[in-house]
């Protein structure tokens, strides 16, 4: 199986990305804006009543030394120091881990493989569900901040957000890249903002400096027990946006990535967090909203318009991410086609997908109606992103282990290391399954149903397609006993990876007794590498009988133009005239065997409705209609049986 990639975020201009000086600055509005925008909710979550915490100063500076070592130990240390550099040709995320590694080459064809590779699907299944959770929390919890302002804009808070939503995921289909070129500027700002406030709430109280000696989380997680474990669900919000470093490591490199975390971006959070934590115990009741609590009277109102921006920005972000991932999922044969769409003609990560826009927008209204804060929608963020990071973590010891070739105590260490960190984390963000947390995990269960779902059928239909496909030394001899009429001009059959005749030839052959003068066999390969440069899109080999065989090779992060591929292969000496040209596509329907079990039926029907209902080949590759031809094939599970429709 071929593993999906995790996309980069919203590409940026190339003139910024590329500019070295300018990198760090479009890494803040790109890769930080998740983790960015956590001190809007993030400690306010760790005092929840639920939790029943006083605030005294020692839980207060506990709960302000577990946010500095989680935000040192977890993206410091393991994602900044150790994570970057397992890089796959220059692209990151948990699903380019998972392709570094390629289970079935370092672990063997067994079980341990194959969990392996259940588990980074899965890891892509829960990324589904953080672009459809930090939309929601991030505007809704930026729009509270006019209760602070004036407690009369209470009722308005849920509309104003949904309003901000819709206007964001409408403006989807334009594409984000003049918007993108002033990301770094906004989330400059929004960090120099974070620091000010944070020295500002600090000068009341220095002493609140001394939550950076680990002794005082470690003496709130010994004296507190089991709240304190609770308490770390909360204290886990700083680190969401964790992920998104590896993720967009393709697009800036490590070294913008670590120059803005630890010049700016680090500091920033730091600074907020102890500003917030020495406001909250000089005066307790500022605890209900900290972050605006900072802010003097006058500036509430800009500070939430700035705020809003910010977490606009950070839902772009990840709403951008997940089309990219849509894109990747399609291409690597886990999702059904569906419609993709270039929003720039010069950024390959501009893209659009109508199909996921109208379902994430669906899910992030579902979710602020239901949820109506972003006190209670915290307890439904957080447990999709600890497991991925446990995920991580496992796929890590192997890669250190099998490609790396590091010794195995001190993979295991290091894996050992940062499993015991996470796993608390995880234990904190179950407790909230019944207040919410099940939300993301069953849609994370529901997503990963579907793409084992088609990634299955569709291996099976290529097998069944396989078993009645005719070898090409078979057919050659039969044509060459029995030869057929030879039509003018050329005929296009597209076929999967290592099939002989396909079936849609068999059957023109077997009905109109006739085939074109040239026959091309062309089969789409998308590679494990993210782009795959013009010199090698193109693999030709003459088979004799007028037959050839035709490999079109693409990334993952690239869409299919088989007219545009056709004409660099014309270019490459393979004479083809596109207007004598005629393309031959099968359109299979898949008959369900009632011999089986329920469940495989029930996966069988599932995989037929979502091929029923995928995107047609002809719009996929962006083949002429006017050139094309689809064959209907009836496919059957047991016995074999084909014929035409």
């Amino acid at each position: 199986m071929k593993t999906p990639h995790l996309p980069s975020l919203p590409a940026l201009p190339a003139s910024i990305t590329k500019t070295p000086g300018l990198a760090p600055l479009a890494a803040l509005g790109v890769v930080y804006g998740d983790i960015g925008t956590s001190p809007l909710y993030a400690l306010r979550e760790c005092f929840s009543p639920h939790f029943g915490v006083s605030l005294t100063a020692a839980h207060v500076l506990g709960v302000l030394s577990l946010i500095f070592w989680a935000l040192i130990l977890i993206v410091s240390l393991k994602y900044q120091v150790l994570v970057l550099r397992a890089d796959n040709r220059g692209e990151g995320g948990i699903l380019a881990l998972l392709a570094l590694l390629n289970p079935w080459r370092t672990l063997g064809q067994g079980r341990t493989a194959a969990w392996v590779m259940a588990l980074g699907v899965f890891g892509a299944a829960l990324l589904y569900c953080d672009g459809m959770i930090t939309p929601a929390i991030s505007v809704l919890s930026a729009v509270e901040g006019l209760k602070i302002a004036t407690p009369a804009a209470g009722p308005f808070v849920v509309p104003l957000t949904l309003v901000i939503l819709a206007i964001l995921f409408a403006l989807q289909r334009f594409g984000t890249a003049r918007v993108g070129t002033v990301f770094g500027p906004v989330m400059l700002l929004w960090f120099a903002t974070l620091a000010i406030l944070g020295l500002k709430g600090i000068s009341h109280n220095p002493g609140v400096l001394v939550a950076l000696n680990p002794w005082y989380g470690l003496n709130f997680l010994l004296s507190e027990g089991k709240t304190a474990l609770l308490v770390l669900g909360g204290v886990f919000l700083v680190v969401t946006g964790a992920e998104a470093l590896y993720a967009d490591l393709g697009h800036f490199g490590r070294r913008p990535i670590r120059q803005a975390w630890f010049v700016l971006v680090l500091p920033a959070l730091v600074l907020n967090y102890l500003g917030q934590g020495a406001l909250v115990l000089a005066d307790p009741a500022a605890i209900e909203n900290p972050f605006y609590a900072l802010a003097p009277r006058w500036a509430l109102y800009p500070l939430v318009a700035l705020a809003t921006l910010a977490t606009v920005i950070a839902s772009q972000a990840l709403i951008s991410g997940v089309f990219s991932l849509v894109r990747q999922s399609i291409q690597l044969g886990v999702m059904p086609r569906m419609r993709i769409v270039q929003t720039s003609p010069s950024e390959i990560g501009q893209i659009y997908a109508p199909a996921a826009n109208f379902a994430l927008m669906l899910a992030c209204m579902a979710l602020v109606l239901a949820f109506r804060t972003s006190g209670n929608l915290a307890a439904a963020y957080g447990v999709a992103i600890t497991i991925t990071m446990l995920i991580t973590s496992g796929l890590i010891y192997f890669t250190m282990r099998r490609v790396w070739l590091w010794s195995g105590p001190v993979s295991g260490l290091i894996a050992g290391a940062l499993i015991f960190i996470e796993l608390p984390f995880l234990l904190a963000n179950l407790h909230k399954l019944h207040e919410g947390g099940w939300v993301t995990l069953g849609a994370a269960g529901v997503l990963f149903f579907i793409m084992r779902t088609w990634d299955e059928g569709r291996r099976n239909l290529i097998t069944r397609l396989r078993a009645e496909s005719e070898p090409l030394d078979t057919l050659f001899d039969r044509l060459d006993h029995h030869k057929p009429v030879r039509l003018p001009g050329t005929a296009i059959f597209l076929t999967a990876p290592r099939l002989g005749a396909p079936p849609s030839l068999q059957y023109l052959l077997k009905h109109t007794h006739a085939l074109h003068e040239r026959v091309i066999l062309l089969t789409v390969l998308i590679e494990e590498t993210p782009r795959v440069p013009p010199g090698q899109r193109i693999e030709w080999t003459p088979l004799g009988h007028g037959f050839d065989r035709l490999l079109i090779h693409y990334g993952f992060m690239q869409s299919p133009d088989l007219p545009a591929a056709l004409a660099q292969a014309r270019r490459a000496g393979l004479s083809i005239d596109l207007s004598e040209t005629t393309f031959f596509i099968g359109r299979e329907t898949l008959v369900i065997d009632r011999n089986i079990s329920w469940y495989q039926r029930l996966r069988e029907r599932i995989y037929a409705f979502m091929f029923r209902n995928s995107m047609r080949a002809i719009d996929f590759y962006k083949i002429p209609p006017e050139r094309a031809v689809e064959i209907g094939i009836w496919v059957a599970a047991e016995p074999p049986e084909m014929r035409t429709a």
